[in-house]
């Protein structure tokens, strides 16, 4: 194992899938059908777009390594090397591998016996930018560097080239032979990106030389500077390029966080920035009161002329004349306090104007992002290492509300994704899901009463336990709490314990705005003491008047009295020794109502979710999921966490029992899905390794579907292989594909060939600003 190798460590406990006899779903002729939504990125032939400029381009943050083969690489690190890096084979609109011309006369597979070999012929002008021709040492290298038998090299994959045996230059310098010792479908993969022998020659260079710096490449662009000060990592035109050259002369990559684009973009510091769903909304708010209309086709201004959005929207004419009336009243203190409370409301309104009249000029490119978002089940421990558990789960969701509850708002297409390990478009994509089943209230709970869990049934356990093993967090330690942070804290939904009651309802009092039956149950508490607001999510009516009987019947039982009879000792007077107290009244029987219990306990499970800015939709998705469980008896627990926390401390390291999370697509299933799906290995000191498997579920059954794939040179045959390997994915039940995340792309006006890119690779030497209309072009 590399030391830069990410691993996670869990136990797991498996149930067995009861359905040997399952196929996946052939795909027809046009494997893997249409792409559920193209590209949007304004597509303009070469010929219109002008020569020349620069493009600002946002991005997440700047890399910690040019390597793309290190752990610690992200998606600027893959931009980057798109640009200036061969790319043997890209991706095209539907997210199918195609050979890249730029680089490659032609790829093919020459011999299957008695070994697969892979003879690649080069373009005959493809070169390095120290003039060198890309050739067969630059494979060999890239080989040594990656086949996992050297450990020098940190390397975070090597997925397909520890099956290589050789590499040698053909009949000419432009030909490479590869001869694989083990058969390898998914041979396209590799060697893109492809570095120069200078990078992947040695230990060190691998491991160092490439983190900040690449002195040689051969894309249409080259890596200039990199600036940590400003953010910016500058790309500018290869004067060695072959191909058609780069319509941009520089292309600017610039680190800014996803909350603070929209200003940048209003600030004239970036041309094109994805978004998430709050700066696309303020663009159509800006370009709907440009047009002097509101979402209802009418004027976009307020009550009385207030604005209709932004920071100045939320207050009322009550709230703004008794800001004035303290702002010039007596008390010095208050009113000083007042007027600059008012100033900076005043700047921050007049600040979201000016963005707004910038951000008019904008339009938003959308499509669907290469990723698929999922409802993950740990079933390594707890209820859901109950197969039929997981089941009932998926069962009782409405994948179709989900995936129209954050698709349909963005006008994209809200079709369920059906496949773990391809998107609609790909060839390996089918959908599987009937192996499992759709939406079944009925079968949710027959296979919940099958698994022992019924309505009603008698609690045992302490009033106040937690779902899930005793060691379990329940929250994260780091998150931030109180107003503004996001962070909602912890509640339970639907459980029967003293802890949710509200000492309010005995009185017969419920909180403003909160309906009969509601429960909420805050365990994270605010800075001094103060908890944060309830739950959005609220407890069944039926099950939550049950609760305040109870409550009630409570009360009754401890003669509590009104104020006017109050007793001596409730008023701190001396009580009456010769009056005895009445004998406490038995505890009634706790049970769980119109919720499901099984041995003592309460069905809860444990749903953590990211608390930060930008997870608005997955915070929605889990609440709607949480209502969709009670209906079948089932509590959630939902647990809201610091980003930096979610994946790290909870999703890798098994502490939690539902989450939701994306997985990218891949054009090469066989070799990426598999860790995802592989079934856990012991280790050497008697844990269980994971792998990318943070469900923990799998079965052998699935590893071997997976490694008949990956050594299948019929690639039809290899994706049916696949497409069955994902009928018993769904099987399983333990992660259910929910949505394809929305891509929003923000692009200045005359941006051409850039935008929403979808399942496909970005082209940049295409990429440019449009030529101005000419007079003809105007006449027509």
């Amino acid at each position: 194992m590399s030391q830069r190798r990410r691993r996670s460590l869990a136990l797991l406990t498996s149930g067995v899938l009861a359905l040997p006899l399952l196929t996946g779903c052939g795909a027809g002729e046009d494997e893997g059908g249409p792409v559920a939504a193209g590209q949007d990125i304004a597509t303009t032939a070469r010929e219109k777009v002008a020569d020349g400029g620069v493009l600002r381009w946002a991005v997440d943050t700047l890399p910690d390594t040019l390597n793309t083969f290190q752990a610690d690489a992200d998606a600027t690190t893959t931009r980057i090397a798109g640009a200036v890096l061969p790319q043997l084979f890209v991706l095209d609109a539907k997210g199918r591998p195609v050979a890249n011309p730029d680089y490659l006369e032609k790829a093919e597979v020459v011999e299957r016996e008695p070994k697969q070999v892979v003879l690649y012929k080069l373009n005959q002008q493809a070169v390095w930018s120290d003039g060198r021709e890309i050739g067969a040492a630059d494979f060999v290298a890239q080989w040594r560097a990656l086949n996992g038998k050297d450990s020098a090299y940190w390397t975070a994959r090597n997925a397909g080239y520890e099956r290589i045996e050789k590499i040698e230059k053909g009949k000419t310098d432009l030909e490479v032979r590869v001869t694989f010792a083990k058969p390898y479908a998914d041979w396209r993969s590799l060697f893109s990106p492809l570095y120069p022998k200078q990078v992947t020659g040695t230990p060190d260079a691998f491991n160092e030389g490439a983190r900040g710096a690449l002195k040689v490449t051969a894309g249409p662009f080259a890596l200039g500077a990199i600036d940590k000060k400003t953010g910016t990592a500058a790309l500018t035109r290869n004067p060695r390029w072959w191909g058609r050259q780069a319509k941009l002369d520089t292309l600017v990559l610039t680190a800014v966080p996803r909350a603070e684009r929209a200003a940048a973009l209003a600030a004239g510091k970036l041309d094109l920035a994805e978004i998430d769903r709050n700066g696309a909304d303020r663009i159509a708010l800006a370009r709907r009161d440009a047009a002097g209309k509101d979402a209802t086709g009418k004027g976009g201004a307020g009550s009385g002329g207030a604005p209709a959005h932004g920071p100045g929207a939320a207050m009322t004419p009550a709230q703004a004349t008794l800001s004035w009336a303290v702002a010039f009243g007596t008390d010095e203190d208050k009113a000083t306090e007042e007027k600059e409370t008012r100033d900076k409301h005043v700047a921050a309104v007049k600040r979201y104007a000016d963005e707004q009249t910038a951000l008019r000029n904008f339009t938003v490119r959308k499509s669907l992002e290469p990723s698929y978002t999922q409802l993950a089940m740990n079933g390594s421990t707890g209820p859901l290492a109950d197969e039929r558990v997981r089941r009932a789960v998926a069962r009782a969701l409405d994948r179709k509300a989900l995936a129209e509850l954050v698709l349909k708002p963005l006008g994209l297409p809200a079709k369920p994704v059906g496949s773990h390990v391809a998107l609609a478009g790909q060839r390996a994509y089918a959908d599987n899901s009937d192996a499992l089943g759709g939406q079944d209230m009925q079968a949710a709970q027959a296979l919940l009463a099958d698994a022992g869990w019924r309505r009603g049934g008698k609690i045992t356990e302490p009033a106040g336990a937690k779902a899930g093993p005793e060691s379990a967090p329940q929250d994260d330690g780091k998150t931030p709490s109180g107003p503004g942070t996001g962070n909602d804290g912890l509640y339970i939904v639907g459980q029967d314990d003293e802890a949710n009651k509200d000492p309010r309802s005995a009185a017969g009092q419920r909180p403003q705005g909160r309906p009969a039956g509601s429960v909420e149950r805050p365990l994270a508490a605010a800075p001094g003491g103060a908890q944060d607001g309830p739950s959005p999510v609220l407890a069944p009516a039926p099950f939550g008047a049950q609760q305040e009987v109870s409550l009630l019947a409570q009360a009754a039982r401890v003669a509590v009295v009104d104020d006017g009879k109050r007793s001596a000792a409730r008023d701190g007077d001396a009580a009456d020794p010769a009056k005895a107290s009445p004998a406490p009244a038995k505890q009634a029987t706790r049970t769980s109502g119109a919720m499901l219990a099984k041995d003592g306990k309460a069905l809860t499970l444990r749903f953590v979710l990211p608390a930060g800015p930008g997870s608005e939709s997955l915070r929605a998705v889990g609440e709607r999921i949480a209502q969709m469980l009670r209906k079948v008896g089932v509590n959630t627990e939902t647990t809201k966490v610091a980003d930096e926390s979610f994946f790290k401390d909870h999703i890798a390291s098994g502490q939690y029992d539902l989450a939701l999370y994306s997985w990218p697509a891949t054009a090469y299933p066989a070799t990426d899905a598999r860790p995802i799906f592989a079934k856990p290995e012991p280790a050497a000191d008697g844990s269980l390794l994971v792998e990318q498997n943070y469900t923990r579920v799998g079965t052998d059954h699935i590893d071997q579907l997976f490694d008949q794939a990956v050594g299948e040179l019929n690639e039809e045959q290899s994706r049916e292989l696949i497409r069955k390997a994902d009928a018993r994915i769904w099987a399983a039940a333990g992660s259910i594909p929910l949505y394809q995340r929305p891509e929003l792309v923000a692009v200045k006006p005359g941006l051409a060939n850039a935008g929403a890119f979808g399942l496909g690779t970005p082209r940049y030497q295409d990429i440019g600003w449009k030529k101005p209309p000419t007079a003809k072009d105007k006449k027509k």
